[in-house]
């Protein structure tokens, strides 16, 4: 579930609630009482932890590193995208 954020139009009170994303939004502040919660627009935040994210997932066979392929390919003008591997050439 995401965290969002709090701020009281009323006290100024900042707060963050873990919420699904249907819930409706809150609008009691919990220091002052009145309704004057107001959801702010945040940047979102995640990390992708652990060995191999995308890069080793999705592999089979002999594949390179998404990294290594990218030096190999830099100055035969490939456009980043490995030469063709990904179906663009």
């Amino acid at each position: 579930m995401p965290f969002y954020e709090y701020r009281c139009k009323a006290c100024d009170h900042e707060l963050e609630a873990m919420q699904k994303m249907s819930d409706a939004p809150l609008k009691n502040c919990p220091e002052c009482g009145k309704p004057e919660l107001q959801k702010l627009i945040s940047a979102t935040g995640f990390r992708l932890k652990g060995g191999g994210w995308y890069e080793t997932d999705f592999k089979s066979g002999q594949k390179k590193n998404v990294a290594d392929s990218g030096k190999d390919k830099s100055s035969s003008g490939g456009g980043g995208c490995g030469g063709g591997s990904c179906g663009c050439h």
